[in-house]
């Protein structure tokens, strides 16, 4: 008598805690005492969510193949931005437009408006490079030294520091974040960013207005701008011009996003422009062109602060992210095939009534995931893919979900010290995460405006009634 197949069943919430627990653990051990990246972590935590799908639950190893490879699936235009925009910050700094971004940002530093002129040049930065660790640690050592000059507490102006940091690196379609959250969601990049700024605007308005009240009583003091000096006056020498007209570049990419071109040729069109401007202005040659989009700019000016800034970017220089959301997302896929993030999520749901309580499983849920595995990525792909199909039931736009990501799983990272953003920050700036969390004011009113607009409905966009359509038939042919 042949044997009958074993039927899969749906993992209840232990089977499902467990993988999350094994990850937290391993993780744990292999930052905070290994000083290992991630990567390897994680794919043991996909490799124990697999045993228990195949021997607990009765999943052949086939169907969560299926199951990663369609999640990664859904991510590979988001993979595919992050080598563009590899190339294209490569050509950017050759060219001279992120260092000319850099040093008039610089320009604007003023003694009457130190901490938000902080903010601004750290979110300047943040914009061009799509990197707040990168700004943290040149730009923001520069400006906690400035700020120690000054008698400012050293908490209050990392806060500044990672507020404008973090506004870039949500707002930036340079950034790997910001790619990867509507990915997850099932929106495209440049709906996500707009949307965003119904919450990221008005919170960096507030933090600038905040920081204004409290820098006030240091604007009577003499302001040492050595370190500022020191990096343009580097930046100055190494280029052959720092034109405002290099910034044509980035505006026309913005133009593009405001008439709507797609982001992969926007985007491809930008790094063009760089290698133009770089042969233009800056009298690089085919070959120098073509390594730096390869392989990222390397500058060699022997200011320590300025060659971290610039030596970066390049196709290459996007592998280490692009293999650790690939990890991410295979735990993610078999998390998913399992139905183990279907049990998280149910769980949660149950005290999820309405949009207001949506949001707020959303954001919580990037939160726990942010406490419990130390990792920013995890954040945004493991309750993006746990809450999508809700908010398309619920005829909520995708760019909802992937705006409460940034909002909370993007913007809370570096206020936990275990975590891989908190931990940065903490050894760069030389200030614990406990200490300057009450100052990092973008980073938690964001969050709150996020609850605010879900409590009213104000920027909860529907989906389009073709789409209502279209999910209604799902629901009912018991696809969702």
């Amino acid at each position: 008598m042949a044997k009958e197949p074993k039927i899969a069943r749906k993992a209840t919430v232990v089977e499902a805690l467990i993988p999350i627990l094994f990850l937290i653990g391993v993780l744990a051990y292999s930052l905070v005492k290994l000083d290992a990246d991630p990567h390897i972590p994680l794919i043991l935590g996909a490799f124990v969510a697999g045993l228990i799908g195949i021997f607990r639950l009765g999943f052949t190893w086939k169907e969560m193949e299926e199951g990663v490879l369609d999640t990664i699936r859904m991510a590979m235009q988001a993979v595919l931005i992050l080598m563009v925009v590899g190339t294209l910050i490569g050509t950017w700094i050759l060219s001279g437009t992120v260092p000319s971004m850099i040093y008039w940002g610089l320009e604007i530093i003023s003694p009457a408006i130190f901490l938000p002129a902080t903010t601004i040049i750290c979110a300047i930065v943040s914009l061009a490079t799509g990197s707040s660790w990168t700004t943290a640690g040149t730009v923001g050592i520069a400006l906690i030294g400035i700020g120690q000059g000054l008698g400012m507490p050293l908490p209050l102006v990392a806060g500044a520091i990672i507020s404008g940091a973090y506004f870039g690196d949500k707002m930036s379609p340079l950034s790997d974040t910001t790619n990867l959250a509507p990915a997850m969601a099932g929106t495209t990049l440049f709906e996500h960013i707009k949307h965003m700024l119904y919450t990221t605007g008005p919170a960096l308005l507030i933090a600038l207005v905040l920081y204004g009240i409290m820098g006030m009583k240091y604007a009577g003091k003499e302001l040492d701008i050595t370190q500022i000096e020191l990096m343009r006056t580097t930046l100055e020498g190494s280029f052959n011009t720092l034109s405002p007209i290099l910034l044509i570049p980035p505006v026309l990419v913005i133009l593009m996003v405001v008439f709507k071109m797609p982001a992969i040729p926007g985007l491809i069109i930008g790094s063009l422009l760089g290698g133009v401007f770089a042969s233009v202005f800056q009298g690089a040659d085919l070959s120098s062109i073509i390594n730096a989009a390869h392989f990222g700019y390397e500058s060699q000016t022997g200011v320590v602060a300025v060659d971290e800034l610039l030596t970066r970017g390049g196709l290459d220089g996007m592998m280490w992210t692009v293999s650790l959301i690939l990890c991410a997302l295979t735990l993610g896929g078999i998390l998913e095939k399992t139905g183990m993030l279907e049990a998280l999520a149910n769980a949660l749901l149950k005290f999820s009534k309405g949009t207001f309580g949506l949001v707020v499983a959303t954001i919580v849920s990037c939160i726990g995931v942010n406490l419990a595995t130390g990792e920013q990525y995890l954040s945004l792909v493991l309750p993006g893919r746990m809450y999508k199909n809700e908010y398309r039931k619920r005829g909520l736009h995708p760019k909802n979900l992937s705006r409460a990501l940034e909002d909370s799983g993007t913007l809370l990272s570096p206020l936990i010290p275990w975590n891989t953003c908190g931990a940065y920050m903490w050894v760069t700036l030389g200030v614990h995460p406990f200490a300057y969390l009450p100052f990092a004011f973008l980073n938690l009113i964001n969050p709150l405006i996020s609850l605010f607009y879900a409590a009213t409905g104000i920027t909860m966009e529907k989906l389009p009634p073709e789409e209502m359509e279209l999910v209604k038939k799902e629901i009912e042919e018991g696809i969702l």
